[in-house]
Protein backbone atom coordinates (compact mmCIF):
# COMPACT_ATOMS: atom_id res chain seq x y z
CA UNK A 1 0.00 0.00 0.00
CA UNK A 2 1.43 3.61 -1.04
CA UNK A 3 1.81 5.71 2.12
CA UNK A 4 -0.02 9.28 1.59
CA UNK A 5 2.28 11.83 0.29
CA UNK A 6 3.27 14.51 2.83
CA UNK A 7 1.72 18.50 2.42
CA UNK A 8 3.44 20.81 0.98
CA UNK A 9 3.49 23.73 3.66
CA UNK A 10 2.41 27.35 2.50
CA UNK A 11 3.08 30.52 4.17
CA UNK A 12 1.44 33.80 2.93
CA UNK A 13 3.25 36.79 4.15
CA UNK A 14 1.80 40.72 4.02
CA UNK A 15 2.76 43.77 6.44
CA UNK A 16 -0.33 43.48 8.56
CA UNK A 17 -1.93 40.05 7.96
CA UNK A 18 -5.33 41.90 8.05
CA UNK A 19 -6.70 40.97 4.45
CA UNK A 20 -4.56 40.08 0.66
CA UNK A 21 -2.68 37.42 2.91
CA UNK A 22 -5.34 36.09 4.57
CA UNK A 23 -7.60 35.77 1.05
CA UNK A 24 -4.03 33.89 -0.15
CA UNK A 25 -4.77 31.40 2.72
CA UNK A 26 -8.58 30.91 2.34
CA UNK A 27 -8.35 30.66 -1.38
CA UNK A 28 -5.44 28.33 -1.05
CA UNK A 29 -6.65 25.77 1.51
CA UNK A 30 -10.14 26.43 -0.35
CA UNK A 31 -8.72 25.56 -3.84
CA UNK A 32 -5.98 22.73 -2.82
CA UNK A 33 -6.23 21.91 0.79
CA UNK A 34 -5.70 17.93 0.10
CA UNK A 35 -2.31 18.91 -1.06
CA UNK A 36 -1.15 22.37 0.83
CA UNK A 37 -1.05 23.54 4.55
CA UNK A 38 -1.33 26.93 4.05
CA UNK A 39 -0.59 29.86 6.63
CA UNK A 40 -0.65 33.53 6.77
CA UNK A 41 1.17 36.04 8.42
CA UNK A 42 2.89 39.34 8.77
CA UNK A 43 5.10 42.09 10.54
CA UNK A 44 2.24 43.74 12.16
CA UNK A 45 -0.40 41.71 12.77
CA UNK A 46 -3.97 43.38 13.22
CA UNK A 47 -7.31 42.74 12.79
CA UNK A 48 -8.78 40.90 10.32
CA UNK A 49 -10.70 43.59 7.76
CA UNK A 50 -14.30 42.57 7.77
CA UNK A 51 -14.21 43.56 3.99
CA UNK A 52 -12.19 40.79 3.49
CA UNK A 53 -14.84 38.34 5.10
CA UNK A 54 -17.26 39.35 3.49
CA UNK A 55 -15.81 38.88 -0.07
CA UNK A 56 -14.75 35.65 0.75
CA UNK A 57 -18.22 34.41 2.00
CA UNK A 58 -19.57 35.45 -1.42
CA UNK A 59 -17.30 32.68 -3.01
CA UNK A 60 -18.37 30.50 -0.40
CA UNK A 61 -14.57 30.39 1.49
CA UNK A 62 -15.48 31.11 4.68
CA UNK A 63 -12.24 33.24 6.52
CA UNK A 64 -13.94 34.78 9.61
CA UNK A 65 -12.50 32.68 12.26
CA UNK A 66 -8.87 33.57 10.75
CA UNK A 67 -6.91 35.61 12.98
CA UNK A 68 -4.24 37.98 12.22
CA UNK A 69 -0.99 36.19 13.30
CA UNK A 70 2.95 37.23 13.58
CA UNK A 71 5.84 36.36 12.21
CA UNK A 72 7.25 35.64 14.92
CA UNK A 73 5.04 32.82 15.57
CA UNK A 74 6.53 30.79 12.63
CA UNK A 75 10.21 31.48 13.07
CA UNK A 76 12.25 28.21 13.31
CA UNK A 77 9.52 26.64 10.76
CA UNK A 78 10.31 25.08 7.92
CA UNK A 79 7.71 25.72 4.53
CA UNK A 80 8.30 24.50 1.27
CA UNK A 81 6.81 27.77 -0.27
CA UNK A 82 6.90 31.36 1.66
CA UNK A 83 5.29 34.02 -0.48
CA UNK A 84 4.68 37.80 -0.35
CA UNK A 85 1.69 39.15 -1.19
CA UNK A 86 2.61 42.96 -0.20
CA UNK A 87 2.52 45.90 -3.26
CA UNK A 88 5.55 48.11 -1.33
CA UNK A 89 9.22 47.42 -1.40
CA UNK A 90 9.11 46.96 2.22
CA UNK A 91 7.89 43.35 2.33
CA UNK A 92 7.99 41.31 5.37
CA UNK A 93 10.61 38.42 5.32
CA UNK A 94 11.06 35.09 7.27
CA UNK A 95 13.86 32.13 6.60
CA UNK A 96 13.25 28.41 6.69
CA UNK A 97 11.59 28.64 3.24
CA UNK A 98 12.54 26.67 0.45
CA UNK A 99 11.01 28.16 -2.52
CA UNK A 100 10.56 32.12 -2.16
CA UNK A 101 7.63 33.67 -4.28
CA UNK A 102 6.40 37.48 -4.74
CA UNK A 103 3.35 38.75 -6.34
CA UNK A 104 2.55 42.18 -5.81
CA UNK A 105 -1.40 43.31 -4.81
CA UNK A 106 -2.82 46.05 -4.33
CA UNK A 107 -3.65 46.77 -0.79
CA UNK A 108 -7.48 46.85 -0.99
CA UNK A 109 -7.37 48.64 2.20
CA UNK A 110 -6.12 51.78 1.45
CA UNK A 111 -9.02 52.38 -0.79
CA UNK A 112 -11.19 55.45 0.26
CA UNK A 113 -14.51 56.08 -0.61
CA UNK A 114 -18.33 53.96 0.29
CA UNK A 115 -18.91 50.64 1.73
CA UNK A 116 -19.94 49.68 -2.38
CA UNK A 117 -16.66 51.50 -3.33
CA UNK A 118 -14.15 49.18 -1.05
CA UNK A 119 -16.06 46.28 -1.62
CA UNK A 120 -15.62 46.57 -5.62
CA UNK A 121 -11.79 46.90 -4.63
CA UNK A 122 -11.80 43.92 -2.61
CA UNK A 123 -13.48 42.13 -5.02
CA UNK A 124 -10.99 42.53 -7.89
CA UNK A 125 -7.68 42.07 -5.66
CA UNK A 126 -9.89 38.54 -4.20
CA UNK A 127 -10.07 37.21 -7.73
CA UNK A 128 -6.32 38.43 -8.99
CA UNK A 129 -5.81 36.50 -5.96
CA UNK A 130 -7.36 32.81 -7.16
CA UNK A 131 -6.29 33.53 -10.55
CA UNK A 132 -2.66 33.63 -9.78
CA UNK A 133 -2.91 30.85 -7.05
CA UNK A 134 -4.64 28.60 -10.01
CA UNK A 135 -1.98 29.20 -12.27
CA UNK A 136 0.65 28.69 -9.75
CA UNK A 137 -0.33 26.21 -7.15
CA UNK A 138 -1.78 23.36 -9.28
CA UNK A 139 -2.68 19.86 -7.74
CA UNK A 140 1.72 18.93 -7.14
Amino acid sequence: MESPKTKEKVLFICNRNAARSQMAEGLLRSLYGEYYDVYSAGNYPSTLNHYAVEVMAEIGVDISKHRSKSLKEFEGTEFDHVVTVCDGDACPYLTGGKNYLHKSFEDPARVKGTKSDKIKVFRGIRDEIKGWIEESFRKP
